[in-house]
């Protein structure tokens, strides 16, 4: 097999135990951008029912990744916010796939790291709308 399928299998390293399930990963990462959340907060961010929302988040809270707290601001809903644990899960997934990005695009140009950068950027502010 050549390089380029070499490269997609770096994001398989690290020990199964240790990787965030996607889902949880984009959760954490939410959490860890913006501050604690409650549910339905999260639902709408990511445009999903809660019970969805409801489901993903009890894995993390059965992992220690994430706690249930009082709302900061007063309100009735309990919130989620990221554990220590969580903080140190999501950095450790960070560079797993940042490495992987790296080793995907190690041999590219300047020119078309930034035709893929421009694209990306376009891509993910229509994604935003």
């Amino acid at each position: 097999m050549g390089p380029a399928r070499d490269a997609r299998n770096v994001y398989a390293a690290g020990p199964a135990e240790q990787r965030l399930e996607r889902s949880s990963y984009i959760l954490l990462r939410r959490l860890e951008a913006e501050g604690p959340m409650s549910i339905g907060q999260l639902a709408q961010a990511f445009v999903l029912d809660t019970s969805t929302v409801n489901r993903q988040t009890a894995v993390l809270l059965r992992g220690g990744l994430a706690e249930r707290i009082p709302d900061p601001e007063g309100g009735m809903a309990r919130k989620l916010r990221i554990t220590d644990e969580g903080l140190r899960r999501v950095a450790a997934e960070r560079d797993v796939r940042l490495g992987g990005l790296a080793t995907v695009l190690k041999d590219w140009s300047r020119q078309e790291l930034a035709s893929f950068a421009e694209g990306l950027a376009h891509f993910n502010a229509s994604i935003e709308l």
